[in-house]
């Protein structure tokens, strides 16, 4: 079984394929004991026995010197009750005071999972099972439920909570954390993606644990260019293939904390969660509400498996299930016309787009309201009759009649100051009373936490798309949020109201995809600034970035898949202006996810046309490799003079070897001339069905030569190869 309890001593074990995670009860308090190889022995690995006193530790009672909260390893630190380093729960009680402390009531053991109220979470399949463990604090009144969901098969643990208020008055939550996990020693390195717009999710930093607290966040309202919900901690010489490797993530869209510390008694302390900055909860009488869920994972053989771990919970457990059919390959036409659009233009777009072998055409911004450009027209959610005299319904006909589906792209949580929705409502936006709301991107934020701007957006597209055949929503998100203030929730409700948004958000997605059932959503946000598992639970895919530059794509899909698969990654390839080599180029970064376009094929040579033919062709030989398949690091481009990396699946193999002008981003330049793929079948044979060239496995293993590459005048090139066992 996944999860056991031996009573003799108190002993919570939760298994997975290869990991086991350990804990106990002591005095009331649930102590941390083990995470790591399936195989390891459980036992008390602190020092926690009589002779180690640390001063100025607090005990509980005279006598129990030796056992403090201050130096335990804790499953779940509260605040004020003698442990000094970083909590996971603060809750100011009817008292005014804010010292929290939750003891052990009771367990049980769920077959399945827990759902989380109005947050997406990762779904159960037959052998899932979830520990949930009753505390409580009699001070506050409140009732504490701590929950542990075991992915078997995917090695994967998740952690969420729910607090319920039972103290007869209000109660606020004012710091909250999902996961919380005590470590061992000191000698880790943090491994964090980071970047910014149009530079997304930057795998190039470690940086080592220390005495202190390192924080990585968001405050945005969003989970953000600037810095993504993963995080890993290992040890200092941990690479792709060797060394302990700690992998967190949060299923969650909105502002986030992940902390790392390191305390005095030589132990690293681990939380992800909602934090403290942008979170602060009224919790009323009798009420509960839920944590969003983290997940973590072990890795004993480095970065590699924590990888594939993730990739199989994600591919398994959170994205839709209508998501693993065959994506397809699409046009979208805001690289080619930006606003510039109307009907006969997009039907001529589409008809080309059919002519070069694509399945489906994207019909971005500029389609409603007064949206000629970015500065009006957000939030009217109504057809520009001046670009379609006859509605959406005929014109999205026309578009199905040259023989590829219809897509449109939308931006619900928006609107513009110059739109009838915001002279209508004003206090609709996210906005403080007497205060300037700010403007970012010429645009506000709505509030999703008000159930009146939800009802309003169901209906403006409902009639606006009432007997309108549309096969993907684009969804996109192009501004932070800034003066969190909600002129719907009450004085003692705002510090929660980014909380309640992303709740207004996530019910927003349900309902189209419970009213759209057959179309796909593909999110937005300015590119990836959304790119997290709860996004990736209620669409399809993800925009990966607004950057279509091939050379600084390899740095962000490469970065990408260290936390989340190809199958969620929308990859592009942008105007080729007729320059064949940038095309190949293009092409070869963009298979490293979901194949798509974004240019105007009306004014592409017919050499181009021919040589995307050619592309979307061959694309759909291993189009289900790359989705489904297993995915291996071979060379980062941020070491190397190399990209490369490959897919397996089944007979399959999938190899890719992208030269990047010969410059290491991080300096330390190591040429790579040999690519090796540990997982081929010795015994076997392969083809490339590119070139015909037959391999032994064993060769395969050992490495084959890249040979030479043809750089452009930026030092660029790339090479494919699709083996196929015989």
């Amino acid at each position: 079984m996944p999860i056991s309890f031996t009573r003799e001593n108190s002993l919570f074990r939760l298994t997975t394929k290869n990991t086991l995670y350990a804990f106990d009860i002591v005095k009331g308090k649930l102590i941390h004991r083990y995470y790591g190889k399936k195989a390891g022995a459980v036992v008390k690995t602190f020092a926690d026995e009589p002779g180690d006193v640390w001063s100025f530790a607090p005990y509980a009672k005279e006598g129990e010197v030796y056992f403090s909260l201050d130096t335990q390893p804790l499953e779940y630190s509260c605040f004020g009750s003698g442990d000094f380093r970083t909590t996971a729960l603060r809750i100011k009680n009817g008292a005014g005071n804010s010292v929290t402390g939750f003891d052990y009531v009771s367990h049980k053991i769920r077959k399945g999972r827990v759902e989380i109220p109005n947050i997406p979470c990762g779904r159960a399949d037959e052998r899932t099972q979830t520990l949930d463990i009753t505390l409580r604090d009699t001070a506050s009144g409140c009732e504490l439920h701590l929950y542990y969901t075991v992915f078997y098969d995917c090695d994967v643990i998740s952690r969420y909570a729910s607090v319920t208020n039972k103290s007869g008055g209000d109660v606020v939550i004012e710091k909250w954390m999902s996961l919380a996990l005590d470590l061992p020693g000191h000698n880790y390195d943090v491994v964090s993606l980071a970047g910014a717009h149009c530079f997304e999710r930057v795998f190039n930093e470690r940086t080592p644990v220390f005495r202190g607290n390192l924080s990585m966040c968001s405050r945005r309202g969003a989970s953000s260019h600037q810095m993504n919900p993963f995080m890993a901690v290992c040890d200092r010489k941990a690479d792709e293939n060797h060394g302990d490797v700690y992998g967190f993530n949060f299923v969650y869209s909105g502002s986030f904390l992940n902390e790392v510390e390191g305390d005095q008694t030589g132990k690293t302390r681990v939380q992800v969660g909602l934090g403290e900055e942008n979170f602060n909860y009224r919790l009323k009488d009798g009420e509960t509400v839920f944590a969003p869920e983290a997940v973590m994972t072990y890795s004993a053989k480095g970065f590699g498996p924590m990888s594939r771990n993730f990739h199989h919970f994600t591919n398994d457990h959170i994205v839709p299930e209508k998501a693993k059919e065959r994506r397809p390959v699409v046009l979208n036409s805001w690289e080619a016309f930006y606003f510039d659009i109307d009907e006969n233009i997009m039907v001529d777009f589409a008809a080309a787009a059919a002519e070069c072998g694509m399945d489906m055409v994207i019909m971005d911004d500029g389609w409603f309201g007064a949206r000629v450009n970015d500065k009006a027209g957000l939030g009217d959610w109504y057809v520009n009759r001046n670009r379609f005299k006859e509605g959406l319904a005929p014109y999205v006909e026309r578009v199905k009649n040259t023989g590829v589906k219809f897509g449109i792209w939308v931006e619900p949580e928006m609107a513009n100051p110059d739109s009838d929705l915001f002279r209508a409502h004003p206090e609709w936006c996210i906005r403080c009373p007497e205060r300037p709301m700010s403007y970012s991107r010429s645009q506000y934020v709505l509030d999703m936490a008000n159930p009146e701007v939800i009802e309003y957006l169901k209906g403006m597209f409902e009639e606006t798309f009432r007997g309108v055949p549309i096969d993907y929503f684009k969804w996109d998100m192009n501004r932070h949020i800034s003066e969190p203030g909600s002129m719907y929730l009450g004085a003692e409700d705002q510090g929660s109201m980014e909380y309640r948004y992303m709740q207004g958000v996530y019910s927003l997605f349900k309902w189209f995809r419970e009213t759209y059932p057959d179309a796909m959503i593909e999110n937005c946000s300015g590119g990836g600034g959304r790119y997290d598992l709860a996004m990736m639970a209620v669409c399809s895919q993800i925009w990966t970035s607004d950057n279509t530059n091939a050379r600084t794509r390899t740095l962000i899909q490469y970065s990408s898949m260290l936390a989340y698969p190809a199958s969620v990654m929308s990859c592009h390839v942008s105007n080729p202006h007729g320059n064949m080599h940038e095309l190949d180029l293009k092409y070869k970064v963009a298979v490293n996810g979901v194949l798509g376009y974004e240019f105007n094929v009306l004014k592409t040579p017919e050499e181009v046309k021919e040589e995307i033919r050619r592309q979307v062709r061959e694309y759909r030989t291993f189009d289900r490799v790359i989705t489904d398949g297993e995915y291996y690091r071979l060379s980062s481009p941020y070491e190397s003079d190399v990209s490369a990396y490959y897919f397996e699946l089944g007979d399959q193999i999938l190899l890719s070897a992208i030269h990047t002008n010969g410059k290491a981003v991080i300096g330390r330049k190591k040429p790579c001339t040999k690519l090796a793929v540990r997982t081929a079948d010795a015994n076997a044979t392969y083809r490339d069905t590119r070139t015909g060239m037959t391999v032994t496995g064993e060769q395969l293993k050992k490495g084959i030569e890249i040979g030479e590459f043809a750089p452009d005048e930026s030092g660029w090139d790339a090479k494919l190869w699709h083996f196929v066992k015989e």
